[in-house]
């Protein structure tokens, strides 16, 4: 896997012992939330305060050892507040963040972006097209930011929605992986997904009289030099239709100036249910195909709800063979700029990913995933809980654990630098999250 940046040789070697942090952003996010409880401000929708620690390990031929040590924490703070208003027809959203992080991924010397397993960075809008990110502070230890999220108006009529500003949009039927959603899909591993960075575009959908609809986005963002071209914009138009006791799409699209055609379905298999999605891109060195499916089904497993899902994912941009090094993929135009893009969290071709969600108790859900790439043989291997503790509060849990031998993908890939590989060992992440 590759940075944001599309950088692949090893961090630079850590500059001094670790400092303590103190936690300056939720005492500041505390003081807020007495005026925020009052719900005197007009357009007041709620909000959240989460608070979140990831302890991560390295071994001892990682090259990211030499930047934290044997085992690296990280904190952060997140507060959201939700504003919206309508009149009639007419609507508007906004939702405000300000999010602290503390710890020492903040060393690195690009932006993770949630890739080769490693925290992510804090969100910025170096390349969207509104700039709605104010940095607070940045240095090797701290940082803060305060933004906008959500900011657009709307309107909604009897059959037709528009809305222009920044928002969210997720398409496909991938359940885990999905090559539909090019827009700003989740990483695949992670934990709380609860809102997806928006993005600032003018969304459509049109209803038909027989539930099928059309949807249509214009996504434009900004380069590198600050330029909003039309290379830099994402165009896509998608039918969703019903037939044969079962759902379709349809879909046309420009992505960076890349046609992307694509087809997908819903459908039941008895009891379970069948997803998948497959798309032609008119990339760099000619057409690629990338696909996506899964089943998953739900029963009463020892008296508790259970859903398990299984999902085989292709992805035409990855490279033809499990030679993982930093020189193969980067000479891949097409796949780095996905990775660098957040569009392709993978750099195997073939995958396959299982879940398994057990209901122990009304207000506890018990999750195991395993990510696995075929060709090397490498995994991922990640137990979440989710434990609803009270009326507003939750308590999120992951455990992750890499399986694989060095070069591998999830084994860490090789540097070619000292014998020194990028390798990430066992996690453990905990979130405590109050809504208001």
């Amino acid at each position: 896997m590759a940075d944001s940046r599309g950088q692949l040789s090893p961090p630079a070697p850590r500059r001094g012992n670790r400092r303590r942090r103190a936690l300056l952003l939720p005492a500041m996010a505390l003081a807020l939330l007495p005026g925020i409880a009052i719900g005197a401000v007009p357009g007041f929708d709620g909000g959240h305060l989460k608070l979140r620690w990831q302890g991560s390990s390295y071994p001892g031929d990682s090259a990211y050892r030499e930047v934290f040590g044997e085992v690296a924490d990280d904190e952060y703070a997140d507060l959201r507040l939700k504003f919206s208003g309508s009149r009639q027809r007419f609507s508007v959203q906004g939702d405000y963040q300000l999010i602290g992080q503390w710890g020492d991924s903040l060393e690195l010397p690009v932006d993770s972006n949630g890739l080769l397993l490693l925290p992510p960075s804090l969100p910025n809008d170096d390349l969207r097209w509104w700039n709605l990110t104010d940095t607070l502070s940045d240095n090797d230890t701290r940082g803060a930011v305060q933004r906008l999220d959500r900011l657009n108006v709307g309107y909604t009529g009897d059959k037709a929605v528009l809305r222009f500003g920044r928002q969210a949009v997720s398409w496909g039927n991938g359940l885990i992986y999905n090559p539909v959603d090019f827009f700003n899909p989740f990483n695949p591993t992670a934990v709380d997904t609860e809102y997806k960075l928006g993005e600032d575009m003018l969304y459509g959908q049109y209803l038909l009289d027989d539930g099928s609809d059309w949807q249509a986005v214009v996504v434009q963002r900004r380069d590198e030099y600050g330029s909003a071209n039309s290379e830099q914009r994402t165009t896509a138009l998608k039918f969703h239709g019903f037939g044969l006791e079962a759902e379709y799409d349809l879909l046309l699209a420009e992505n960076f100036n890349e046609f992307i055609a694509g087809i997908g379905g819903v459908s039941n298999l008895g009891e379970a249910v069948l997803r998948g999605d497959i798309t032609f891109t008119d990339a760099r060195d000619g057409w690629v195909t990338s696909a996506v499916a899964n089943w998953s089904w739900s029963w009463v497993l020892g008296g508790c709800n259970a859903t398990v899902a299984l999902e085989y994912f292709y992805n035409g941009f990855g490279l033809a063979d499990d030679d993982y090094t930093p020189e193969n993929i980067l000479a891949d135009k097409d796949l780095a700029q996905r990775l660098q893009r957040g569009e392709l969290y993978t750099i195997g071709r073939h995958n396959m990913a299982g879940s398994l969600l057990v209901e122990v108790a009304p207000l506890l859900n018990i999750t195991s995933n395993l990510f696995a790439n075929l060709e090397d043989g490498s995994a991922l291997a990640q137990l979440v809980a989710q434990w609803d503790l009270a009326q507003d509060w939750q308590l999120l849990a992951a455990a992750t654990a890499p399986l694989g031998s060095k070069g591998t993908e999830y084994g860490g890939i090789e540097t070619g630098i000292d014998d020194l590989g990028l390798a990430v060992g066992p996690s453990l992440l905990v979130q405590l999250a109050w809504y208001f």
